[in-house]
């Protein structure tokens, strides 16, 4: 394994990369297979494998996280809107894993340590947050991203140790910021997508023929698409449209029979391999707004029409390419027809989507995953649970974290030598480490030893992280602007 002390070294035998997802929805996996991919294309990876968690945990726990969403996704749509707005304050929980998480992560520790990866990427919160409390238990030295798969960031995905955290656009970064995270360790890399084309350019669509719709019913096959297809049999515009079922063969039957009257006008399709060249072929998809359909779609330059978005993730998903002008919105089913014929049928509107899809298509993202992973700091940030009590304060109060001042104000340890934060504190808690830490040229140098048993248990939690495998390691400290700082609770 790469020496921590040696920013950017490779190790000896090449990067063994670990990517841990988990399979609620298709998207995380999907995610986790496009950097597999990228990574056979890079000569200094010796080695990768793919783990999905649930695979591993009990029956019980892969169901309720797997399968149990899903079933209030279609009964209770308003819990998981509910469930989504009460998970999204950033370390809203700030304690240990939960005894039941903890006896279900055991094979997927067994399996880090038996691999001994360099790196790690999480394309899912639950390996995250597991990967948070290995790195500041010494666990583990390997290099760890976390890597969000939607386009607004929520805070459950923000764990208290990492390496580098993907967010999917700009604002998301600008967010993360604005709550104190340092620049260095949060990048806007857009959402991982598999390049099965090879990088070939999309091919020019034929202004000459009728423009073709793509309908997806999503990979288990929404009963919604019959809607869908029903609603098209109305349309006025000239089209022709392809249909894809996914894994409901009894959909698939349902909407040949549909469409049967309509003769080439239709094609019904199960599952297929072939989505990224129908994603090149189409003029404009049809289907709900998950974060790995709706980049994927970008960065082909197809614009979506959106319909039954999964409350939460998904009804942002939207609003985000609404407000870019690569979508339109149906929010009930009998306007669809319409509402598609009203793209089609306005002189320049299509094509104006098409160049909003194209322009905010992040084809790149997972080869900037593993390059940003690889390549960036060899140290994780840690930041400590009384900084994670700021943090959530602040965003309960709407209040910008890097504007406070006092003892709850946020501070940043840098590494000297690196020059990468790794450490986001209370300003109380940096004063307790200058006392006994302070260097003659106004940093600091931590050091590892025997007094580590008087320290509180977060300070040994936060060294213990921090120097690794080194005795010692020499920081400075930055502060924050004067504002008001928060009121205590």
């Amino acid at each position: 394994m790469r020496k921590s002390s040696a920013r950017g070294l490779r190790p000896e035998g090449g990067e063994r990369v670990l990517i841990l997802s988990a399979g609620v929805g298709a998207g995380h996996n999907s995610a986790a297979a496009a950097i597999q991919q990228e990574c056979a294309r890079r000569s200094d990876i010796a080695e990768v494998q793919v783990l999905d968690v649930l695979q591993v945990s009990s029956v019980l726990y892969r169901a309720l996280l797997g399968k149990g969403y899903f079933v209030l996704v279609e009964g209770l749509p308003w819990l998981v809107d509910w469930g989504y707005d009460m998970s999204d304050p950033p370390f809203r929980r700030r304690g240990p894993i939960d005894p039941w998480t903890r006896a279900n992560a055991v094979p997927v520790i067994g399996a880090i340590k038996r691999f001994r990866p360099t790196a790690i990427v999480c394309t899912h919160f639950l390996p995250a947050q597991l990967l948070a409390s290995l790195l500041l238990r010494g666990v583990t030295e390997a290099r760890t991203a976390v890597v969000t798969t939607d386009y607004d960031f929520q805070g459950l995905w923000l764990p208290s140790a990492f390496h580098t955290l993907f967010v999917a656009r700009e604002e998301a970064r600008v967010e993360l910021l604005a709550l104190g995270l340092p620049p260095d360790r949060v990048v806007a890399s857009g959402i991982p997508i598999a390049r099965e084309l090879d990088g070939a350019p999309a091919p020019l669509r034929d202004s000459t023929k009728p423009p073709m719709l793509l309908i997806s019913a999503g990979a288990t096959g929404g009963d919604y698409a019959v809607s869908v297809v029903r609603q098209t049999m109305h349309m006025r515009s000239s089209f022709t449209a392809t249909i894809v079922c996914g894994h409901n063969d009894a959909l698939r039957q349902r909407i040949e029979e549909l469409v049967a009257p309509a003769g080439d006008r239709y094609r019904v399709l199960g599952f297929t391999k072939e989505m990224p060249q129908l994603l090149q072929r189409a003029d404009l998809f049809v289907g709900k707004p998950g974060g790995l359909t709706a980049s994927e779609c970008m960065a082909a330059g197809l614009p979506m029409v959106l319909v039954n978005p999964i409350p939460g993730q998904e009804v942002r998903n939207g609003d985000y390419l609404m407000e870019q002008g690569a979508a339109v919105r149906c929010n009930t089913a009998a306007t669809i027809g319409w509402k598609i014929d009203e793209v089609l049928r306005e002189p320049g509107r299509l094509q104006r989507m098409q160049a909003a899809a194209r322009r905010i298509g992040r084809p790149e993202a997972a080869a900037n995953v593993l390059a940003n992973t690889l390549d960036g700091p060899s140290r994780p940030l840690v930041v400590t649970r009384a900084a994670q009590k700021t943090i959530l304060t602040a965003s309960g109060q709407r209040v910008v974290a890097t504007d406070l001042t006092g003892p709850s104000a946020l501070a940043r340890l840098i590494d000297s030598a690196a020059g990468s934060t790794v450490a986001l504190l209370q300003a109380g808690e940096l004063d307790n480490l200058k006392k006994r830490y302070a260097a003659p040229n106004g940093g600091m140098v931590l050091r590892r030893g025997q007094a580590h048993r008087w320290l509180p248990r977060e300070a040994r939690r936060l060294l213990r992280a921090l120097l690794q495998s080194d005795k010692t390691l020499s920081v400075r400290a930055e502060g924050v602007s004067a504002r008001p700082t928060i009121p205590p609770g």
